[in-house]
């Protein structure tokens, strides 16, 4: 007989896997300990917020999947990586002008996308391969990247605040050193550092945004695509996930 379901809302803190979340709930309840567990949607490492997992039977997982999110994400304008969030090789751009000008038309844009490319370091496969995997391998260009339906049902400027480019970089080494495993960590910072090296007292913009969109869109998808909207680069500076469904952190 299969235990009862159950659905539990745990928080992935930032720099985890969803593994290590569900690794770190086991450790502090032993209750749990042999019950069979899934979590219902992913959260990338830089990303933290409300992890929904099905405890016990686990057969009606996929309703579940289907759920529409919350999240509040921030822009870093000015800085494109090849993962589209701060745990990637970075470039630095040109700084956007007269942003509060431009935000009105960015979200009108933004809200009417209907498709997205998957990002190349996700998960998604493609001929048995994790887009990742041909990313590392430096072999994306050889391969169609996918794309999946997606809907915005709202987003909202909160705010935009002004960070130095010293405060940026030690953030970014604070939060990194968060992650485990290989993620090409020491590759990254070394990016980051390089391109933050002569631009400590200089200073670059963050926006604060709320967004109620559908399964399975990326939030650092939708920052990279805000920056090609504006034409220049853009990276999620960070993203919590407050709502999947009618769950709340």
């Amino acid at each position: 007989m299969k235990a009862k379901a159950e659905i539990l809302k745990l928080y992935k803190n930032l720099g985890e896997t969803p593994l290590e979340c569900l690794h770190r709930f086991k450790a502090d309840h032993p209750e749990y300990k042999d019950t069979k567990m899934t979590y219902l949607g992913r959260l990338d490492p830089m990303a933290e917020g409300l992890l929904l997992v099905l405890a016990g039977d686990t057969r009606d997982k996929e309703k579940y999947l289907a759920l529409g999110k919350t999240y509040e994400f921030e822009v870093l304008w000015g800085f494109g990586s090849d993962t589209y969030d701060i745990l990637g090789k970075v470039s630095l751009d040109v700084i956007p002008q007269k942003l509060e000008n431009k935000m009105k038309g960015l979200l009108e844009k933004i809200a009417e996308k209907k498709t997205q490319v998957y990002p190349a370091y996700s998960s998604r496969t493609v001929s048995g391969k994790s887009l990742f995997m041909w990313a590392r391998e430096n072999k994306i260009e050889e391969i169609d990247i996918p794309t999946r339906s997606i809907k915005i049902f709202s987003i909202d400027h909160i705010h935009t605040e002004v960070l130095t480019g010293r405060k940026i970089l030690e953030e970014v080494v604070r939060r990194i050193a968060l992650v485990q495993g290989d993620f090409r960590q020491k590759e990254i910072l070394s990016t980051w550092h390089n391109a933050l090296m002569t631009k400590q007292n200089e200073f670059f913009l963050v926006s604060k945004f709320n967004i109620d969109v559908s399964s399975g869109t990326y939030v650092r998808g939708i920052a990279n695509d805000m920056g090609k909207i504006l034409k220049i680069s853009a990276l999620a500076w960070s993203i919590k996930r407050t709502r999947v469904g009618d769950y709340r952190i």
